[in-house]
């Protein structure tokens, strides 16, 4: 059984629920969501499995999780790479935010969200339980893509994508 970390709205943990009870209850909790640029400035994005307990089937960031209680972000990152992606990458923070957001089967996602980020310029060896498919692409495709089809995407993928840090760090490419 799975633990997440509660947290206040300045990040100071309260105590520790068991993951699907959070999501239940809708409590602010700590995740993270990696994103791995390659050398030509393209985002690793994968398609979450269809087995997934929440948005299954869509489009989001390289990896994304929980920190368990006794882990680091830079740890959980790492491990979460690995058991996601088969990736072994390093992975810095740049900027948090809070989001709130019902999901499907009556989840509610309500996190406070530490987005990582850091380079990587091969190819992943997904795990097909948590990814179904994956790609290299730019931040202007995907904002495209986004307008055409907003529902085959993450909502905090979107968010993330929207941000001011994410647009100030990578140039729009065409």
């Amino acid at each position: 059984m799975e633990h997440v970390i509660l947290v206040d709205e300045k990040d100071r943990p309260i105590g520790t629920m068991e993951k699907m009870e959070a999501h239940r209850k809708g409590v602010l909790h700590r995740a993270f969501s990696v994103l791995l640029f390659n050398s030509k400035g393209e985002l690793l994005i994968q398609k979450r499995s269809a087995g997934k307990y929440h948005s299954a089937g869509l489009w989001t960031n390289t990896c994304c999780s929980h920190p368990r209680p006794e882990e680091s972000l830079s740890q959980a990152a790492q491990r979460r790479l690995r058991e996601e992606m088969g990736i072994e990458a390093i992975s810095e923070p740049l900027y948090s935010f809070i989001y709130k957001v019902n999901l499907d089967g009556g989840l509610i996602e309500h996190e406070l969200d530490h987005v990582l980020i850091g380079q990587f310029d091969q190819q992943p060896n997904i795990n097909n339980q948590e990814v179904s498919d994956w790609r290299y692409t730019s931040i202007a495709q995907l904002k495209h893509e986004i307008q055409e089809n907003p529902g085959e995407f993450t909502h905090w993928f979107k968010l993330i994508l929207n941000h001011p840090e994410i647009n100030a760090l990578i140039p729009v490419q065409s």
